[in-house]
């Protein structure tokens, strides 16, 4: 197991369980944050930590999948807000002292999918 992957499953327990300091412990001082499909970008621990206490919501996180190499890694993940549940891909990158250096997330939308597989697929 990558010493990243160990820090990536900190980092999501950390947050599910908001402590705050834990989180921060996981970045480096010069974290970036990406959010490519509302085109955000927060650069620097402290603003990081600060978006993610403020964020609206009693939400939950749970791993479902971390896949980790040296310096990089990518979690599946599956948010809970009420009675509703969000997946999400986060791709994060480590520092040299194994901190996380960068984080994009992803939030797919599920969609219906187009008709004339049925024959082919099984819905869940």
């Amino acid at each position: 197991m990558t010493e990243l992957r160990k820090t990536v499953e900190s980092y999501w327990a950390a947050a599910d369980a908001r402590d705050w300091t834990a989180f921060a412990d996981t970045l480096a001082e010069d974290v970036v944050y990406t959010l490519p499909q509302t085109r955000e970008l927060i650069s620097g621990k402290e603003r990081y930590v600060q978006f993610n206490r403020e964020y609206p919501g009693d939400w939950h996180v749970r791993i479902e999948r971390v896949i980790a190499e040296p310096g990089q890694a990518v979690s599946w993940t599956c948010v809970t807000v009420g009675l509703e549940e969000i997946h999400a891909i986060t791709f994060f990158t480590a520092d040299g002292s194994g901190r996380i250096a960068s984080v994009t997330d992803f939030w797919p939308e599920p969609y219906e999918p187009p008709p004339g597989r049925e024959h082919l697929t099984v819905r869940y």
